[in-house]
């Protein structure tokens, strides 16, 4: 009944603004709950919207469109489901909503169970997720671990609201930086068997090179220096890089993110597939030479300035294997491309949109995220990284210290746009200052109250309709659940998952405040039947909740 509640509303708002002289078919009229409680159930900002248009006070517009919107709600089949409408400034309309809307409701939670949220916003569209793809010349960092979260759960997002959404790991092991890799191991191999190594600047540091040169000594069991030098550098290139592709898809697996494509560079972006692709680019006047070098036309499609994918050398700039990656995803059938990348790839979104719409792909068809880095605090200090020095916290760190569902959750309290502060002892605390533990809680202790309920075999949860829930913090608690599949909605419209922990949070806080007020296993069977019913609708929400963010839901703590 609340959507279409929602949607009479509206169409009431539209023809009272009409009354009045307001041409509303120009406006996005929006219902949503306002921010504070006391100012009712759903708040609507038309007057703000017409105001200018209609040179006039809001506060007073509003006035005048509420009175219009009175006359006309007597005369409608909802006049019964309206308490009143008041006028907050600086000109909102805010509705109050009688209890038997949200008990309505309840209903559906209840029967749809684990569907209960999913929508059918997508419709239908395939959407590829492309995150992490770190490069695989050492262990996952923290920064890896929040694009880790946030793109693993954007995926469960979309494939709640009606998308077909899929995640890929996109494996860079071409170019220069695996043979930087294998020469890096193959020094420290050499170090290890006796030969003094003078240790290039440029060559990877860190204390896992070297532990991978002593796992490398005895798997072959090279016995001198002579054993070793007999090894070629493919070979230590070739090790090096599948031990650390294993290192990743281990800590990604103790991280709950399970990929459903791994695409490798050197088998996509050969040569023979870059000079096909720019040909076929060329042929259509988006590829030119100058200066001896191959450019891309990208200003052609809004970029700052044109870019060389083949310079006079001979060799191929980052971008052109970039292009023919994407045109590989666009060959598989995908309408929408996500590519969620770190704080450095700025200038990196501009021109691969330009390689998508010279592919023949609409701008839309591509979105880049870019993720902010996430820094840790210990003690209320912060921890201090340098890569390049080899002195990093890693992704395996994190979940080792706080477990992976604290792990997850702070790495998605912040919207990808914001940088994230991850505070180790608020995550390892086992209190209610912990968002992780107080959802979690949450979700026990409705367990806990199912479980005595199953006790006396004559209480069972109440079916609709639901008449006796007439308690302020009853009808908040329902409120909060029916917001569940908009939220959903919100976080895949904006390709950011951040409202969804959020969310749990303020649902996990309404239900407390619900136990702590009201008794639910009472001497009153029916009111007891009525509230075992909520308390199992939140279940519901919480545990759905939960399994999108990959957290688990506890029945005991």
């Amino acid at each position: 009944m609340l959507p279409q509640l929602k949607q009479e509303i509206q169409v009431l708002i539209r023809s009272s603004a009409g009354d009045i002289g307001g041409d509303s078919s120009t406006v996005d009229v929006q219902l949503e709950a306002p921010a504070l409680k006391e100012h009712g159930d759903l708040a609507c900002n038309i007057a703000l919207l017409l105001a200018k248009s209609l040179r006039r006070n809001p506060f007073g517009l509003a006035e005048d469109i509420r009175g219009a919107f009175n006359i006309r709600v007597q005369q409608s089949l909802i006049r019964d489901k309206i308490i009143s409408v008041e006028v907050v400034k600086p000109g909102f309309l805010n509705f109050r909503l009688t209890p038997e809307v949200y008990c309505d409701e309840l209903g559906s939670v209840l029967s749809q169970g684990a569907s209960y949220g999913r929508t059918a916003l997508g419709k239908g569209k395939k959407v590829l997720v492309e995150f992490v793809s770190a490069n695989p010349t050492g262990p996952l960092t923290v920064a890896h671990a929040r694009q880790a979260a946030v793109g693993d759960v954007l995926v469960n997002v979309l494939n709640a609201t009606g998308h077909h959404a899929q995640r890929e790991f996109y494996v860079n092991d071409g170019g220069n930086q695996i043979r930087t890799l294998g020469l890096s191991v193959q020094l420290r191999t050499k170090e290890q068997l006796g030969e003094t190594i003078i240790y290039p600047e440029d060559c990877y540091q860190g204390v896992y090179i070297s532990d991978m040169a002593g796992i490398f000594v005895k798997e072959r069991g090279l016995e001198d220096l002579n054993a070793a030098n007999a090894v070629s550098l493919e070979e230590y290139c070739e090790f090096s890089k599948n031990y650390l592709m294993d290192v990743i898809r281990e800590d990604l697996r103790l991280f709950r993110v399970k990929f459903d494509n791994w695409s490798f560079e050197s088998r996509i972006s050969t040569t023979e597939n870059i000079a096909a692709t720019l040909n076929d680019l060329k042929a259509k006047g988006f590829i030119y030479e100058k200066d001896g070098a191959l450019w891309f036309a990208s200003t052609m499609f809004g970029d700052d300035k044109d870019r060389v994918v083949k310079k006079s050398d001979g060799f191929y700039t980052y971008l052109a294997p970039d292009i023919v990656y994407h045109k590989y995803k666009y060959d598989r059938g995908f309408d929408l491309l996500v590519d969620i990348l770190g704080p450095d790839h700025h200038g990196y979104i501009p021109r691969i949109k330009a390689a998508a719409q010279a592919l023949g792909k609409d701008a839309k068809a591509l979105e880049g995220l870019i993720i902010q880095l996430a820094t840790i605090f210990r003690e209320g200090k912060q921890l201090r990284m340098s890569t390049r020095a080899g002195e990093f916290i890693s992704l395996r760190e994190v979940v080792q210290e706080v477990g992976t569902d604290a792990g997850r959750y702070f790495m998605l309290m912040r919207q990808v746009n914001q940088q994230l502060e991850f505070d180790i002892d608020l995550a390892k605390k086992q209190a209610p200052e912990n968002p992780v533990f107080y959802i979690q809680y949450a979700h026990a202790r409705v367990c806990s109250i199912l479980r005595k309920a199953k006790e006396d075999a004559s209480l069972v949860p109440s079916e609709a309709p639901f008449v006796r829930l007439k308690e302020r913090v009853e009808i908040d608690l329902i409120s909060k659940l029916l917001q569940f599949p908009d939220v959903l909605d919100f976080c895949a419209g904006q390709l950011d998952p951040a409202a969804l922990p959020r969310y749990m949070q303020e649902l996990a806080a309404a239900f407390h405040k619900f136990y702590d007020q009201c008794r639910v296993i009472d001497e009153d069977r029916e009111l007891s039947a009525e509230r075992l019913a909520l308390v199992d609708a939140a279940r519901i929400v919480l545990s759905n909740g939960l399994a999108i963010l990959g957290i688990t839901s506890p029945e005991k703590m």
